[in-house]
């Protein structure tokens, strides 16, 4: 199993905030969209927030590759809107690459008890 930690933005806006958080709520999500994780072999994925940051675990199967997720993203119409909508309520990090949204980020600390 691999994990990915990944950080985004959301618009600095209460409405747009409440609203992208009623999207995301359970059962609110699109099935076809989980559907493509799983196709993608992501196993879990959970979204916490503070203020406008997100920060999104996915844990994965050993054969996962972002390569091959955005290969599935880009054959999914249902992705591709879903998309298109949620980048109505986000916005790049002042860190990210041209295009890029989810930001992957660096593991620096891990504690071993």
């Amino acid at each position: 199993m691999k994990r990915y930690c990944l950080a985004l933005d959301l618009k600095d806006d209460p409405a747009l905030i409440a609203e992208y958080e009623r999207w995301h709520a359970a059962g609110a999500g699109w099935p076809e969209v989980r559907q493509n994780d799983l196709n993608a072999d992501i196993i879990d994925l959970q979204i916490y927030r503070t203020g406008t940051r997100m920060f999104m675990i996915m844990e994965t199967n050993d054969d996962f590759s972002f390569e091959k997720k955005a290969a599935l993203d880009a054959n999914s119409p249902h992705v591709q809107e879903w998309e298109r909508l949620m980048w109505g309520y986000q916005q790049s990090l002042p860190n990210a690459k041209p295009g890029e949204k989810w930001v992957l980020m660096d593991k620096i600390f891990q504690f071993e008890g």
